[in-house]
């Protein structure tokens, strides 16, 4: 094997390309100021951080340990977490079979409508948790297990309420509904119906005089609530009936902080007993 040492290839005009017809090998680094025509082989052995601009990338899979940003996608599949910078356009739909979450502060908006054809409502399975305030039964309603909720009052009497979890999240309005079961003895002096004696005054509290707002993600401040009677709910003193009591919670939109920016009311359908026809 024969061996030319130059410092300087050049054509016979001096200008023209250099032909390699046959091709050219090279075991060491090839430097060249641009490529004309088509690569062919594997790309292997890439170092350092180079930039790579391209046309169009066709292949099986790809791997990439930091961010992709990319603009006018077509198709979508991930097995993670899809984060767009400011707008998803599903012309097709979005199909969902987990669940969608928003960031803190933000709203998912569905300015098409949204349709909800088989749908579930998630509600409470079990009663609600309560816990003994001044000799008062506290109810705690966490949003977190739904929006309807049941209690025994031979649990004792109820007063303060305390409704958490629920979202502030622009202009809206929450309902939390409770399924008050009457103690299965006639009760008296008030018992099962308001608290003993409302804190600090000392006179009768009841449901809606006393609660404990804890919207989601925000410190939670103490309220009244709006009643019919402008004094409080109060509930059946038969044996064995059924109250209903919900409480709508209306956030304006302003600061979510800020326990002026809420209205909270009470009402109560009742008092229900079993008649000739319902159980």
């Amino acid at each position: 094997m024969s061996e030319i040492r130059v410092n300087t290839i050049k054509s016979e005009d001096g200008a023209s390309p250099v032909s390699f017809n046959k091709g050219i090998t090279v075991s060491g680094v090839a430097t060249a100021t641009s490529f004309s025509g088509n690569l062919t082989g594997d790309a292997t052995g890439l170092s350092g951080t180079p930039d790579i601009t391209v046309r169009n990338i066709t292949g099986v899979a790809a791997t990439f340990s930091g961010a992709l940003s990319y603009e006018d996608v077509t198709n979508i599949d991930s097995l993670g977490i899809v984060t767009a910078r400011s707008l998803v356009d599903a012309q097709a739909g979005i199909n969902v079979t987990g669940i969608i979450t928003a960031r803190s502060g933000t709203a998912v908006t569905f300015t098409g409508g949204l349709d909800l054809s088989n749908a579930q409502e998630t509600v409470s399975t079990g009663s609600t948790s309560h816990y003994l305030t001044n000799k008062s039964v506290t109810l705690e309603l966490d949003c977190l297990n739904g929006t309807v909720f049941t209690h025994d009052l031979d649990d004792g009497n109820v007063g303060i309420v305390s409704i958490k979890n629920f979202p502030a999240v622009k202009n809206s309005f929450h309902t939390v509904t409770v399924l008050f079961t009457q103690k299965g003895s006639a009760p008296s002096a008030g018992a099962g119906n308001t608290m003993v004696a409302s804190v600090p005054s000392g006179l009768p509290g009841g449901i809606g005089t006393h609660i404990q707002l804890t919207p989601r993600g925000v410190t939670g401040f103490a309220t009244d609530a709006r009643v019919g009677s402008a004094t409080t709910v109060v509930l059946s003193n038969t044996a064995g009936d059924l109250d209903v009591v919900t409480f709508g919670i209306h956030y304006n939109g302003g600061t979510n902080s800020n326990a002026n920016n809420y209205i909270t009311m009470a009402t109560k359908n009742g008092d229900f007993r079993v008649g000739g026809i319902g159980q």
